[in-house]
């Protein structure tokens, strides 16, 4: 069998959760396509990462057997998500679908602006439905029409989705994350007879680059493992959902945090 094709959005640095989930699946016999946004990570105060390097994690995941294209895209364009399935289609039919991109520049209840309002919901939540919507229309018909994954036959597709409870003095994020939710859970139901499962993961306070010294020493005082989730831990749990041995797992948002929202 062909190795299947998972498209990951949000994989513009060595350090974040897609990344991580982008290794992971070429491992395990994946072809990976990824989206960016180079101007994003610019912006934010981390993008000074000198890993912000998309061509990087394509030779990372050619070293690793798979095919793997790189794809510069700003989901706040709703033209966007169907380019970026028509661009990943290009390896064959998409069989995951993982959702790892956010807008996320904090503001709370008083100083959000319109502005940033819409285009968290723009990218956050918006951008997923379109993305669903091309990736379901693109799998081939036929729930008995499998992919291979560790030699296993898996019929229809896999979405999963990184989510977040993060809210407070982030509204915009919190809350388009919360829209983001719904419309997995959504899917789930409405796309199983096609064969396709939808999960969300909230993997907690993972250090991508965000956090100052006094933050990470916060958030590591209220795990109780007594360190901090790496995108490695997200990576483990998602690399299960897009496998044969979870066909049966669906509608699920799993915390995935070592305890830190208990």
């Amino acid at each position: 069998m062909t190795r299947p094709v998972a498209l990951i959005t949000g994989a513009g640095r060595r350090n974040t959760i897609a990344w991580a989930i982008a290794t992971a699946l070429a491992v395990d016999g994946w072809d990976i396509a990824f989206s960016h946004l180079g101007d994003y990570d610019r912006r934010m105060p981390l993008g000074g990462d000198p890993d912000r390097d998309p061509a990087a994690l394509g030779a990372e995941l050619r070293s690793l057997g798979a095919r793997a294209i790189a794809l510069d895209a700003d989901l706040a364009d709703p033209e966007a998500p169907a380019r970026l399935i028509a661009a990943a289609s290009e390896l064959g039919p998409v069989r995951a679908l993982v959702l790892s991109h956010a807008q996320s520049v904090d503001s709370g209840i008083l100083d959000t602006s319109i502005e940033s309002f819409d285009r968290h919901f723009a990218v956050n939540a918006r951008a997923a439905l379109l993305l669903v919507q091309a990736f379901a229309a693109q799998l081939p018909s036929g729930s008995d029409d499998g992919f291979a994954v560790d030699d296993e036959a898996v019929p229809g597709g896999r979405i999963v989705a990184l989510t977040s409870d993060h809210v407070v003095g982030n509204v915009p994020y919190g809350a388009s994350k919360g829209a983001l939710d719904r419309i997995v859970i959504a899917a789930s139901r409405e796309l199983a007879p096609l064969g396709i499962t939808a999960n969300l993961v909230n993997p907690g306070p993972v250090d991508t680059g965000w956090m100052d010294a006094a933050t990470r020493t916060a958030l590591t005082a209220q795990q109780p493992t007594g360190r901090l989730g790496a995108p490695d831990d997200a990576a483990r749990l998602v690399r299960f959902l897009v496998s044969d041995e979870a066909r049966w797992v669906t509608g699920q948002l799993i915390h995935s945090d070592g305890g830190f929202s208990i």
